[in-house]
């Protein structure tokens, strides 16, 4: 028991299940006791099966496939805790869903991520802990704290095993312009140069390459984003690589593995010798498997900053 005297407390919805119990065994706790499930007219319903008054209570769940329903049980258990007197409730959202909704593109487009950040913080949440949002200033749209972690080390690891010290014939490439801070980190912490793929994006889901910025001839590449959806702009980015800038290995990584509609079949079928993810989106029951697609765990990063946040400590060497 720490010094304000609450204890904590783990839920989850069923966007993630998995993760949410790697968490838990990581802090060494149990998952919390609670049924989250649908009327037969597909209305949600949760139920809480212990006492949380007064509790720092932890509600893991990404916004993923189906993401109206994941974000309806967010909403609904985070009420439920409310309404239950929870001490403090943080909403813990590996993939926050929405996110890529973040401005106005055209004239009458909504901003559904404003949208999204003002539903969690009016059904009672009073803190968001999140991974790599598609748009870094989607935490101004909240009015609680949000703690945005990063990725980036959890890949740095596996590369820095995977391909050693001797980085001389590897480059990070970033997919787009939009993407390049976000891999201009990356590579400056594996030491390795950077390129980018210049590319427009003619209506949504589909791509265009134009350019390649950089050098990549006779290179073995890195392609780093963020997220990866249906898979086209990956996929077309690495036949880039290889065909345009003479790559000679493709590897792709990304924080959040939606995979949806053909992402699956575009991989398997594209250059990309390996595509790793994180586990903040679990494999959609119904796609294919691939033997490229892998997968690293966040739960020990998303436990430390649980605990963190629980002891009230800094958070900010997540971030480094």
């Amino acid at each position: 028991m720490i010094a304000h005297g609450k204890d904590i407390k783990i839920f989850s919805g069923n966007a993630n299940k998995p993760l949410a119990e790697a968490i838990c065994r990581r802090l060494g706790t149990s998952l919390g006791n609670a049924e989250v499930g649908c009327f037969s007219d597909g209305e949600s319903y949760t139920s809480i099966y212990e006492t949380v008054r007064g509790s720092d209570v932890f509600v893991v769940q990404s916004t993923c496939y189906p993401v109206n329903d994941h974000l309806m049980e967010l909403l609904i258990m985070i009420d439920a805790l409310k309404r239950a007197s929870a001490g403090r409730i943080t909403a813990v959202m590996p993939y926050f869903g929405y996110a890529r909704q973040d401005r106005k593109a055209k004239p009458r487009d909504p901003i559904s991520a404003k949208l999204v950040a003002n539903l969690i913080m009016r059904a009672g949440a009073d803190r968001v802990l999140t991974m790599d949002l598609h748009a870094s200033q989607i935490q101004g749209f909240f009015d609680i704290p949000v703690d945005n972690l990063l990725g980036n080390p959890i890949f740095v690891d596996y590369y820095t095993e995977k391909f050693g010290v001797d980085h001389e014939d590897i480059v990070v490439v970033s997919p787009d312009v939009g993407s390049v801070s976000r891999a201009r980190a990356f590579a400056q912490k594996l030491g390795m140069g950077l390129a980018i793929v210049d590319k427009r994006r003619p209506k949504a889901n589909s791509c265009e390459v134009m350019n390649i910025i950089g050098e990549v001839s006779g290179k073995r590449v890195i392609l780093f984003d963020d997220m990866v959806d249906t898979g086209g702009s990956l996929c077309n980015a690495a036949q880039a690589l290889v065909e345009l800038g003479g790559a000679t290995e493709v590897y792709a990584c990304a924080s959040h593995g939606v995979l949806s509609g053909p992402a699956v079949e575009r991989i398997e079928k594209s250059v990309i010798k390996e595509a790793m993810f994180l586990d903040t989106v679990p494999h959609r029951d119904g796609n294919p498997q691939s033997e490229k697609i892998k997968y690293l765990s966040v739960a020990g990063m998303f436990a430390e900053a649980i605990d963190r946040i629980y002891q009230e400590v800094s958070v900010s060497k997540l971030f480094i």
